[in-house]
């Protein structure tokens, strides 16, 4: 069954239409969140309650084609008022979550990776969001402005100024040797 038909049958309120739409974009709302937030359990109350919202609002969704990017949208308001609270709650972001691999066990790995933390933590969340959707999932400027309902040019703008301040960020005399 496809996107659009199963956003057709949980419109009509089948729930089990809605939990297989679930399953297709769940971790994609997640990794999304988690970039946006910076840490595991903020991601998730941000994707339930992205869900919970959803289900209450499916029916008014006019165009069932235009799920994914409704949802990216809820999910993307969602985190920008959270993010208020969360800069209350604490002044660090917490990507370890998402970095956690074997790989860090390597000595240089686990120093470059530091590296691109502080520098990600260095953009202003939107920013960062863009970064990440862009350089680590690989959508392109029209999918990422579709989620975060910014016009195309903008993310593409964005975007370059955020890639323009990572390279000076991890290029600086501080002893950094920077990511090529």
């Amino acid at each position: 069954m496809t996107i659009t038909q199963l956003v057709t049958e949980a419109q009509q309120g089948s729930r089990a239409a809605f939990g297989e739409l679930y399953e297709h974009i769940a971790a994609d709302l997640y990794r999304m969140a988690l970039y946006t937030l910076g840490n595991q359990a903020d991601a998730e109350d941000a994707v339930a309650d992205t869900f919970a919202e959803a289900w209450k609002g499916i029916k008014n969704l006019r165009e069932p084609e235009a799920f994914r990017s409704w949802m990216f949208r809820i999910l993307s308001a969602r985190c920008k008022r959270q993010i208020g609270r969360i800069v209350a709650r604490k002044n660090e972001i917490d990507l370890d979550s998402y970095y956690e691999t074997a790989e860090e066990a390597i000595p240089e790995n686990a120093t470059r990776r530091a590296e691109l933390r502080e520098a990600l933590a260095s953009l202003a969340a939107e920013e960062r969001q863009i970064v990440l959707l862009s350089v680590l999932e690989g959508y392109t400027m029209r999918e990422i402005a579709g989620m975060l309902g910014l016009p195309q040019g903008t993310v593409s703008s964005k975007l370059s100024r955020s890639l323009h301040k990572l390279r000076k960020f991890l290029q600086e005399p501080n002893g950094k040797e920077g990511l090529s």
